[in-house]
């Protein structure tokens, strides 16, 4: 006799239970209410907010359905000292799908590296922008919590090299030369992907205090700012070499929150490896520049143009989104 589960998927077909990635109702959020401003506990709190400018980071949430989503955000002040905001209060807010409005999650204090982790039981399906608000001057940073059906399709990026020309383009860009630049037809693949429905990852060894200019990029491409993994701060551990991380981070997205990993783009011998690693078929593992093709990879060659034609257009819409 069939389970009831069986039984139900030889009735519908699996459309009738998958669901699209909901990126409006992230995108286009509710007026947020910025919350009244108070005291900061500390006055050397208080000098470091004056004297150097917010450089808050959020590392995003992806889990399945049913699953605890936590989300860690760490505060602190210059692009080149980075010093944390330690004992302090921060409010934290939620918007996304199946909300008409921000919900308020509470107030956290920062521990003594500047950090604040948040854990939310029971969302449902879909996307989430949880924003946190510091209260001694009212300094803001966004993070998200994807929340997914087992099978959920998605397609990985790295970023430098890969979306981006090379290395020192992300280095011009935090250190405010320029706007990192593209290559030709890059962004043009990402969106194509989004709109046929599936779930965008960022996956890059970009530290984490870069996040805030990573999302700054993703917004002046007209891309979605998430769902982005660094290299995490991590209290008191040692931050894993890059191809670590990225394999790590890939079998937790294949085997704990259960993503179909589709199609992966990368440009080093890390990301190569890394997603033979995690299982990636070598027939949807997309190279570009100096590696392309290297080790039975797909190659792209100088730019996405003729990718874009012959792969990107045809793909079919995503399973995920009927």
């Amino acid at each position: 006799m069939l389970k009831f589960s069986r039984f139900l998927l030889l009735l519908y077909p699996l459309s009738v239970f998958a669901q699209c990635p909901d990126y409006a109702s992230v995108i286009n959020t509710p007026t947020f209410v910025t919350p009244e401003q108070s005291k900061f506990q500390h006055r050397k709190s208080q000098t470091l907010a004056k004297s150097q400018t917010a450089w808050h980071m959020v590392g995003d949430s992806i889990i399945q359905a049913g699953q605890t989503a936590t989300i860690i955000a760490k505060f602190d002040y210059g692009a080149a000292i980075h010093k944390d905001l330690e004992d302090e209060y921060v409010d934290v807010y939620l918007a996304g799908t199946g909300l008409t409005d921000w919900k308020n999650l509470g107030r956290f204090k920062t521990d003594e590296d500047g950090r604040v982790s948040i854990s939310q039981e029971n969302l449902a399906i879909g996307e989430y922008r949880v924003r946190f608000v510091v209260e001694g001057d009212l300094s803001t940073v966004d993070g998200f919590i994807s929340v997914v059906e087992q099978g959920r399709q998605a397609i990985v990026f790295d970023i430098d090299g890969t979306l981006t020309i090379n290395d020192f383009e992300a280095y011009a860009d935090y250190i405010g030369m320029k706007t990192a630049r593209p290559y030709v037809d890059a962004i043009k693949v990402v969106r194509a992907y989004q709109e046929k429905g599936y779930q965008i990852i960022y996956l890059t060894a970009r530290p984490a205090w870069d996040t805030k200019d990573s999302r700054q990029w993703f917004a002046k491409m007209g891309l979605p700012e998430w769902h982005y993994r660094s290299r995490l701060y991590a209290a008191n551990s040692k931050i894993p070499a890059i191809q670590a991380h990225k394999t790590n981070y890939l079998n937790y997205l294949r085997h704990t929150v259960g993503l179909d990993i589709v199609r992966v783009y990368g440009n080093a011998l890390t990301d190569i490896a890394a997603y033979a690693d995690s299982g990636i078929a070598k027939n949807q593992t997309y190279i570009i520049g100096t590696y392309a093709g290297v080790k039975d990879t797909q190659a792209i060659t100088s730019n996405y143009s003729e990718h874009y034609q012959t792969i990107v257009k045809d793909t079919p819409q995503s399973i995920s989104c009927p």
